[in-house]
């Protein structure tokens, strides 16, 4: 497994820039004269680090990472040529059907959300379509690598795709198998450049609000007037609005945290007289012995008859039933967010409106306008429920005004 051979590789892959295949082979031959390997060596990843240590004496940072991703990408290379001695055959469906029974089972008994279930068994599927003929009881680090490496390497997935493929074999490996996972700083690192987000002006969502009728107009009013995500706003009940304190509370919402955050003043009387509408809804289940609507958590074990109270019900009702996916019961659920995306989508082409617009340009909007407005990016990270500050800074960059009052000089040739 020569070297030629390795650049030959590099060169097919998406991720790797071309300018930068010379640099990551003499990274690969440093390495090799560090640890006095073959070419067709397997890595020793415990050299890994005090090689780079050696480096970073002499070198810069970046040029430290861009050794680390060559050295990383090497590994990768080399181990799909040798298989895992821990394979010992061909293991039958079963087994991994077994698997998957349990881990269904363990995100139901830690309380995962249906569309975080949804994700992990997806990821699931995709992890046994990978390491089979493994057993499930075969599966070691070296697995977990290989696999998250693939999707960088040959997928070219994004990072924070990586990041959750990552997320769901960890769940497997520790609630399932129960191993807990060693370190796998070896693997080949998604990562994509950053992009700004799309933001709307003031006026053009005036201007697609006016292509909107009925609840999806006083859904998109509440999404933008309150920085909230599309699936925070369906989940929204009656005990999540406050008119006093013109406060929406967010329940579990990304991260699974709690935050409150703006209603808007100028929808309070539209929304009352929605909830009117949803009452009489809400009556018309009660007087059916309709079954109550689901509740997070183990809620209606621990209160049996919440889920037939007025606080918990949808603020956004669907207007049909349908089958709860976990329990087979037939109930009320909230409306879907497809409706709304595909309304926003058709809104958008009506207002003729330049940009790929979706429920999320309205957040992004939301967080913009407000710090042109003048407000502190405290205060919008908060509103948004970011932990991590950096995530809201991005906003700077898009916003028309700054706090320096930069001025294109072509502004002044006018």
């Amino acid at each position: 497994m020569s070297a030629e051979l390795f650049h030959i590789y590099l060169k097919s892959r998406k991720n790797v820039n071309i300018k930068h295949l010379p640099f990551y082979m003499h990274w690969v031959r440093e390495f090799i004269r560090f640890c006095k390997l073959q070419e067709n060596g397997i890595i020793d990843e415990k050299r890994i680090d005090p090689f780079l240590t050696k480096v970073g004496r002499r070198h810069e940072q970046w040029q430290v990472d861009q050794a680390r991703e060559a050295l990383n990408l090497y590994s990768y290379y080399l181990s799909q040529n040798n298989s895992d001695p821990g394979i010992k055959g061909i293991v039958t469906i079963d087994d991994w059907k077994s698997a998957g029974d349990m881990m269904t089972r363990m995100l139901r008994l830690k309380q995962r959300s249906y569309r975080t279930e949804q994700t992990y068994m997806k990821w699931l599927r995709s992890f046994y379509v990978y390491v089979k003929p493994a057993s499930p009881g075969e599966l070691s680090d070296f697995h977990i690598k290989n696999f998250l490496s693939h999707l960088a390497a040959d997928l070219n997935v994004a990072k924070a795709t990586q990041n959750q493929a990552f997320n769901a074999i960890l769940f497997f490996f520790r609630h399932v198998l129960e191993k807990e996972v060693g370190s796998i700083q070896s693997v080949v690192r998604a990562k994509r450049g950053q992009r700004l987000p799309t933001v709307l002006t003031q006026g053009e969502v005036k201007r697609l609000i006016s292509f909107i009728q009925g609840t999806s107009a006083l859904m998109v009013k509440i999404i933008y007037g309150g920085g909230l995500r599309l699936n925070e706003c369906t989940r929204l009940r009656i005990k999540d609005l406050d008119f006093e304190r013109s406060t929406v509370t967010v329940r579990a919402g990304k991260g699974d945290k709690d935050r409150q955050t703006l209603l808007p003043n100028n929808v309070a009387k539209e929304l009352k007289s929605h909830l009117e509408q949803v009452r009489l809804i809400y009556e018309a289940d009660r007087e059916a012995n309709v079954v109550g609507v689901h509740l997070p958590g183990a809620l209606d074990k621990k209160y049996t008859n919440a889920s037939k109270q007025w606080i918990w019900f949808w603020v956004f009702p669907s207007d049909r039933f349908s089958v709860d996916p976990r329990t087979n019961l037939i109930r009320r659920h909230h409306v879907s967010p497809d409706l709304i995306q595909r309304t926003i989508k058709k809104a958008a082409e009506a207002a003729r409106i330049p940009k790929r617009v979706s429920t999320h340009t309205l957040r992004h909007s939301f967080a913009t306008h407000l710090l042109e407005d003048g407000y502190d990016i405290r205060t919008i990270q908060m509103l948004l429920g970011h932990s991590d500050l950096q995530t809201t800074m991005i906003y700077t960059h898009v916003a028309q005004k700054n706090a320096l009052g930069v001025r294109s000089p072509l502004d002044k040739t006018e």
